[in-house]
């Protein structure tokens, strides 16, 4: 096997070993800042339909009150305008989902699925949870869910108490079979955001192929220029001496000297080599005469 070979190999298995480690460890961060970043806009989502809340709370509600006896306006309800106001982005990213799941809602709309009531339970059962996260399977993909739980206020009660103390456009509207009974402070549903997974998992995966492809471009031209260098310093020139060598050792007097260019070591071996064969030749007059 050729020196040159050799190195190759072991180069080669030496790249394979760091690429897997380094591949490893890239692939693990990645995976991590995707995770991260997913949670992250689910949060903000949360933010949002937190912020849609509180704006319709201090400012438009004050202003539909009034009516609310002879007219309910749904717009007023801080619950009814954060899911309204993330029904235009579901629209145009049906990927992304926010809902006021409920147990037992006013607007059967809300009626919280079997996996949102298992959430609902679980905010019910350990009062010191205050949010969750978790993922499931659906029809677009791997997704996201964040929750936080929804408790029942004093304000809420206003509507979902007994069907008798509720506004009449309300019963009107909605009939007195659901939505009411809540206990203040209980936990009654919970916001429920779904982030898609797909897009920032797909964007982790691409950057990992980028950095190995990258990665195996370097470690390419790095052996070029490593076998580059040997052929040019050690290669070259002991094959020269072989030659060389081969050619003294039939008695062709008429072989050139060793070479002495290339790498500090193979210069010195030239050199060594040339003095060798000057002790050699006078060895031979002597012998001679």
């Amino acid at each position: 096997m050729s020196l040159l070979l050799r190195v190759n190999l072991a180069l080669v298995v030496v790249f394979a070993l760091g690429a897997t480690a380094t591949g490893l460890a890239c692939r693990a961060l990645l995976q991590r800042n995707a995770a991260g970043e997913i949670r992250a806009e689910a949060e903000l989502m949360m933010d949002g339909a937190l912020a849609a809340r509180d704006y319709t709370d201090a400012e438009i509600a004050p202003l539909l009150a009034p009516q609310l006896q002879s007219r309910f306006l749904p717009q007023a309800v801080p619950f009814y305008a954060a899911t309204e106001h993330f029904l235009r982005l579901h629209a145009n990213r049906p990927e992304y989902s926010y809902q006021e799941a409920t147990l037992n809602p006013t607007n059967l709309r809300d009626r919280a699925t079997d996996w949102q009531a298992d959430i609902i339970h679980r905010f019910r059962d350990d009062p010191g949870v205050h949010q969750l996260f978790g993922e499931r399977d659906t029809p677009m993909g791997r997704s996201l869910y964040f929750a936080k739980p929804i408790r029942a206020s004093a304000d809420c009660l206003v509507c979902h108490g007994l069907p008798a103390a509720a506004p009449r456009s309300v019963v009107e509207r909605y009939g007195s079979s659901n939505g009411f009974g809540w206990q203040a402070g209980e936990v009654v549903g919970a916001q429920v955001v779904s982030v898609p997974s797909g897009g920032a998992e797909a964007r982790a995966a691409a950057a990992l192929r980028a950095f190995l492809g990258s990665l195996a471009a370097v470690f390419v031209a790095l052996l070029l220029v490593v076998n580059l260098v040997l052929y040019v310093l050690v290669v070259r020139p002991v094959k020269r001496m072989a030659r060389i060598a081969d050619q003294l050792s039939v008695g062709d007097a008429s072989a050139p000297e060793f070479p002495t260019r290339g790498g500090a070591e193979i210069a010195n071996l030239g050199r060594s080599f040339n003095r060798m064969r000057t002790s050699l030749n006078k060895a031979l007059k002597l012998l001679g005469s």
